[in-house]
């Protein structure tokens, strides 16, 4: 069950519980072993989420294989009809990181990785987004942030007008009480490109952050290893595979019981935010050079008296994900 936050703290449920038709969605991406799950979640849930496209971007290893990644993870999940726009090949102003040690040279560990039979679709991921997010009807479109936020913060570069129709922004990112995960205080998204993370915090976007604080509370467990590979169809083991190779890198470093399977918890949170809990709050980024690069400043308390920015989700139902997960890849093959 989910554990109370302090008191008063309600955490407002949108009205994606209630809506009858799906949301129109776009998720950015950089597959990425957690990226992959999360593109398995989304989907198998057609009924919640009108996948208009995939754009890739390079963060847990280079474009030309999270822009493959993403394309077998629609092959394995039977949407081909899914279009994958390859974006950034790096960060909008420092130098490029991977985080290979994490999801492998090849950005998937525990499961066999080969070329799509699907191409890219033609054209690029940020222009993608110009012109998509150009002509959608006010406030009509949510993107799922899952990697570094470049794609996003070019096309907001670009022609800023866009924000107008972005319903909301979902990122998988930051850090505060739990601390960071690529430095002391900086969550690898925002660490390896904070510029890009800025502008898309000052264009004034509605922005949800699901950030370490909860996801390293979301951890599989044998039991939960084994509620996934029950559904027993080709898109359960992959995911299972995937994870018994993903998951030992924290569970060493931590010292944690389980892995955290971070970017699931954006879809989770899209088709049932009810699993979550948390509250608006100010949230800065910290772009200077030195020990802090990255970091994520959330004002929790609210003693910086500043509007709140941010959604920041802390707390999540752990449990709820697995369950959900579980019943979302019995629809697949």
């Amino acid at each position: 069950m989910l554990k109370p936050l302090l008191q008063g703290i309600a955490f407002m449920a949108t009205a994606a519980t209630a809506q009858a038709a799906p949301i129109d969605l776009i998720i950015d991406s950089d597959p990425g072993a957690d990226d992959v799950v999360a593109l398995f979640l989304a989907m198998a849930s057609p009924d919640e989420l009108n996948i208009r496209a995939i754009t890739t971007v390079a963060g847990n290893v280079r474009l030309e294989k999270t822009s493959r990644n993403a394309r077998l993870a629609c092959e394995w999940a039977g949407r081909d009809d899914i279009p994958v726009y390859a974006g950034a090949g790096r960060p909008l102003v420092r130098k490029p990181i991977y985080a290979a040690e994490v999801h492998g040279e090849e950005g998937l560990t525990g499961v066999e990785v080969g070329e799509p039979k699907a191409p890219l679709a033609q054209g690029n991921a940020v222009q993608y987004l110009v012109d998509t997010l150009g002509a959608a009807k006010p406030h009509s479109i949510t993107i799922a942030m899952l990697g570094p936020q470049t794609n996003l913060a070019l096309a907001l570069v670009q022609r800023p007008d866009i924000v107008k129709g972005i319903k909301q922004v979902v990122v998988m990112g930051g850090a505060h009480f739990n601390g960071g995960n690529i430095t002391p205080a900086a969550e690898f998204n925002l660490y390896a490109d904070p510029h890009a993370a800025e502008v898309v915090l000052a264009s004034g976007v509605q922005l949800t952050y699901l950030p370490l604080d909860v996801t390293h509370k979301l951890l599989t467990s044998d039991a939960r290893l084994k509620q996934l590979a029950a559904v027993n169809n080709q898109a359960s083991q992959r995911v299972v595979d995937i994870l018994n190779a993903y998951i030992t890198h924290d569970m060493d470093l931590y010292g944690m019981p389980g892995g955290p399977v971070h970017d699931a918890s954006v879809i989770a949170y899209l088709l049932k935010p009810e699993l979550f809990s948390g509250r608006r709050i100010h949230m800065s980024i910290d772009s200077r050079e030195g020990p802090t690069f990255g970091q994520t400043i959330a004002d929790w308390y609210g003693v910086l008296k500043q509007p709140a920015n941010v959604m920041w989700v802390q707390e999540g139902d752990a449990q709820g994900l697995f369950d959900l997960l579980s019943a979302r890849l019995a629809r697949l093959e």
